[in-house]
């Protein structure tokens, strides 16, 4: 029997096989994904490395530092515990009275009619009686650098109507803002039992706040609201032309006081606000904030020495000195820059289906001065692919990418995330275009399942 020509057959079909596979290899397109991978940073030779901060010796019931721009966290002690805030309740106060006059519900100088609940109030105050008219700037101003509690709840009322429908706004502020124990029972930080009769809450739960939720709040008014500014530098304010002696800023670390008398021993350079707090259970607290060198650092310290005013800046020095001296803010990512092994995106029915991608924003994180940063990791996470479909506007976003540091002494990594966006227009293809397509694709399904066969 011959089987020379059933073996030339068998290469035949064999080479065919081959050519078959080759081809389908050939035609299919792939696309490469960057997931945890490593970003590349020029490395320092030497790193330097910042005191400990058990060594900082604050005598504070709990205390927290964070950069403003990132959040990121540089040092805490008990910062995620709970505590009475006293007069820093405010800061809330502060904020949302802000935004209702940058959403145009409201203007500094509309005029605001003092009432019962209002004038009634005790403890840092400016006297207010009721049916008093002032502007809302004026009591704002009564507010942020004087403490005044009846300033603070004649705003409440004209803004809530009532002082507790405007501690339901708190707190769904307090809610969508992240802070994780906030709770407040009224606008101003005072005990319950301290509020005048007939206006405390049925709910005898008192005012709340982590140092951590107090420096989230503070956050958000830099951020937000960067004049802030205008008020809490504000060393002292007449309230009254009547007024014998004018309302005189309790925060005396500012840097303007370098050159009074009474506070130069504790004016601290670049500090600019924020919030002081007293009560007997909350003892001295303080939510402080400076900047130097584009850098902005929030300081928190509760449950300082209720007797000495000048404890809570004597701690706050420290977090801020140790802040200042040992972190530095670094750039990691540009932005509009191309991640490297996620630089195309697939886009159905475009002229071209492969769209160049670039981050949306830059990406810093808060470090050790001197360090390097060749611990950073991303990760890409993107969009369902089969809803970008053509035409795509230049700018639209079809992933994220996430970064995450993590320092030598930092219990937890930092972490940011930022869009990926396409970096060109995504035109749609013609519709000739879009046959040769189909039809190239039908030949590379078509193999596939030839192929599959063996």
């Amino acid at each position: 029997m011959n089987t020379k020509p059933k073996r030339r057959i068998l290469r035949k079909s064999v080479t065919s096989l081959l050519m078959i596979n080759m081809l389908c290899l050939s035609i299919i397109p792939a696309l490469t994904l960057a997931e945890g991978q490593a970003v590349a940073a020029p490395s320092s030779k030497t790193t330097a490395v910042a005191p400990s901060a058990d060594k900082l010796g604050l005598n504070v019931k709990s205390a927290i530092l964070i950069e403003a721009t990132t959040g990121q966290v540089l040092y805490s002690v008990n910062g995620d515990e709970a505590m009475p805030p006293a007069s820093m309740t405010k800061m809330m106060t502060e904020y949302i009275v802000a935004e209702q006059v940058k959403q145009g519900k409201l203007k500094w100088s509309d005029v605001v009619t003092v009432k019962e609940n209002a004038a009634k109030q005790i403890g840092s105050r400016v006297f207010l009686a009721e049916g008093d008219q002032h502007t809302v700037e004026e009591l704002y101003i009564a507010m942020a650098i004087a403490s005044a509690n009846d300033a603070t709840v004649a705003l409440a009322e004209r803004v809530g109507g009532t002082e507790q429908e405007f501690v339901k706004m708190m707190n769904a502020e307090a809610k969508r803002m992240g802070m994780q124990t906030a709770y407040f029972a009224n606008s101003t930080g005072l005990n319950v039992g301290d509020m005048p009769e007939g206006y405390r809450p049925e709910n005898p739960k008192e005012t709340g706040m982590s140092a951590k939720d107090a420096a989230t709040l503070a956050k958000y008014i830099v951020t937000d609201h960067p004049d802030f500014t205008r008020f809490t530098t504000m060393q002292s304010y007449k309230f009254r032309d009547r007024d014998k002696t004018p309302l005189v800023n309790l925060d005396w670390m500012l840097e303007a006081n370098k050159s009074n008398i009474n506070f130069k021993q504790y004016a601290y350079p670049g500090l600019d606000g924020l919030k002081t707090g007293h009560t007997e259970n909350a003892g001295n607290c303080f939510t402080g904030t400076a900047v130097r060198n584009g850098v902005r650092l929030i300081s928190v310290v509760m449950g300082t020495d209720a007797n000495s005013q000048k404890s809570r800046f004597v701690e706050t020095k420290k977090l801020l000195d140790y802040g200042f001296d040992n972190f530095e803010v670094k750039q990691v990512v540009a932005p509009k820059t191309t991640v490297k092994g996620a630089e195309k995106v697939s886009v159905k029915k475009a002229t071209n289906t492969d769209v160049s991608v670039v981050t949306d924003q830059a990406v810093s994180f808060v470090v050790q001065k001197g360090a390097d940063l060749k611990g950073i990791k991303s990760t890409v996470k993107w969009l369902d692919k089969d809803k970008l479909t053509a035409p795509l506007p230049k700018g639209t976003k079809v992933g994220t990418i996430t970064y995450t540091y993590k320092s030598d002494n930092s219990s937890a990594p930092a972490e940011k995330t930022v869009n990926l966006i396409t970096a060109e227009e995504a035109e749609k293809a013609g519709w000739f275009k879009l046959l040769l397509r189909a039809i190239g694709q039908f030949f590379v399904d078509l193999f596939n399942a030839i192929k599959n066969l063996f």
